[in-house]
């Protein structure tokens, strides 16, 4: 069984920073895509920036220059490193991954997204 589990969020003044982890955990054969997305009260989840498995990365024009993401491929772990956090910002952070499990020794899965909890992000002064 595969779980991402998301950490590090938290209550941060507006133009403060913050980083946020998460560490994909189970019987993973191998990961595609990871990537964080945001749900504010009364919208949609939004995508917040994507790093594919080579390490090329995509980011929503609202975080381009502020927020930067990467991933430690060796313990399965995206980061989000946010600078210049804005109000705007707050949101609970998902993370996401596209992963083939490992069901046996000889069995790998078919590629499934899997999401973390989340992890709340509060910008406010």
């Amino acid at each position: 069984q595969v779980q991402l589990v998301e950490s590090g969020g938290g209550l941060v003044q507006p133009g403060g920073s913050l980083t946020l982890s998460c560490v994909a955990s189970g019987s993973i054969f191998s990961i595609d895509d990871m990537g964080w997305y945001r749900q504010a009260p009364g919208n949609q989840r939004e995508l917040v920036a994507i790093i594919t498995s080579g390490g090329g990365t995509i980011y929503a024009d609202s975080v381009k220059g502020r927020f930067t993401i990467s991933r430690d491929n060796a313990k399965n772990t995206v980061y989000l490193q946010m600078n210049s956090l804005k109000p705007e910002d707050t949101a609970v952070y998902y993370c996401k991954a596209d992963l083939w499990e490992k069901i046996s020794r000889v069995v790998v899965s078919t590629k499934s997204t899997y999401w973390g909890q989340g992890t709340q992000v509060t910008v406010s002064s």
